[in-house]
């Protein structure tokens, strides 16, 4: 069995106009199509940014997260992405209004990282 590459993430949102803007319009990730799908009650988009591809399903009826967003939840962690300079993202986060934690540094390599959430609470991060 070979499983070294992944093939997408999927991440369940609840509101489809921020959700995209947030993925599309903010973090720049090209949108690849959209399935309006009535018989499952969602939207379903797949996005795109290198060899990265999101599946995003929009469910305005899923269960919420708990009330603030924690990385050391049970379940997937985060997702994090790959950036030069975390510094300069913060700042770009700060005009674009995408909430986020203060700059950290690993404590295995010592690089700058930061996280931040999607309009749902999901927490992700960047890291040097």
């Amino acid at each position: 069995m070979n499983l070294d590459t992944v093939h997408h993430l999927a991440i369940i949102g609840s509101d489809y106009q921020k959700t995209k803007e947030f993925y599309v319009d903010k973090l720049g990730f090209e949108q690849l199509d959209e399935h309006v799908r009535p018989e499952k009650r969602d939207i379903l988009f797949n996005v795109r940014k290198g060899n990265l591809v999101l599946e995003i399903f929009i469910k305005p009826d899923a269960p919420l997260r708990p009330a603030m967003p924690n990385p050391e939840h049970t379940g997937l962690r985060h997702l994090a992405f790959k950036v030069a300079d975390v510094e300069s993202c913060l700042q770009e986060f700060d005009r674009l209004d995408i909430l986020h934690e203060a700059l950290r540094y690993d404590d295995f390599d010592g690089r700058k990282m930061a996280f931040f959430f999607d309009p749902d609470g999901l927490p992700l991060e960047i890291h040097e």
